[in-house]
């Protein structure tokens, strides 16, 4: 789907935030600023969290207990291995009691979990960006119906294979 500026980013965050269940991993994928911690805040006001959320650009995490589900909000972009995320006990983010977002995954493949939901967010100009959803493993909380209510059914792309599913418009 496109958004066609800011607000329409985090205004799709808030819409997913509603089919987003505890031990959630929602990997965001996309270069600096294309809107990953816009989305992140549509997310997080779709919890009702009261607060303001910061780009967790100097941070690994932040963390949201205000929320109505706790939001565990990752930045992986100054990592480049795994180990000072396991020693801050990442296992008890992932897939626990809140949903963690995670943004620059691909610095730490090995500590991303087989079952996520891949979003991944292309700046096509100024404001307009492009934002593809792929579920990887057993993540699937969203029905056709569920894509149509979030406004991904517009064009719909759906293709299956090797255990993603895929779905795009635009």
């Amino acid at each position: 789907m496109i958004t066609h500026c800011a607000a329409e980013t985090r205004e799709l965050g808030e819409q997913l935030a509603h089919y987003l269940h505890p031990g959630d991993v929602v990997v965001l994928n996309g270069n600096l600023g294309a809107g990953k911690s816009e989305l992140t805040r549509g997310i997080a006001k779709g919890l009702k969290y009261p607060g303001v959320i910061p780009s967790p650009s100097f941070t690994i995490l932040n963390v949201y207990e205000e929320c109505t589900i706790p939001l565990y909000h990752f930045d992986w972009y100054r990592l480049s291995s795994s180990e000072e995320l396991y020693e801050i006990g990442l296992d008890e983010y992932l897939q626990g009691d809140g949903i963690a977002v995670i943004e620059w995954a691909q610095n730490c493949p090995d500590a991303i979990p087989e079952s996520y939901l891949e979003i991944t967010i292309e700046i096509m100009n100024e404001q307009e960006r492009m934002i593809t959803f792929v579920f990887h493993g057993d993540f699937q909380h969203f029905s056709i119906c569920d894509m149509e209510h979030i406004g991904l059914s517009e064009q719909m792309n759906e293709s299956k294979h090797g255990g993603i599913n895929e779905y795009s418009g635009d």
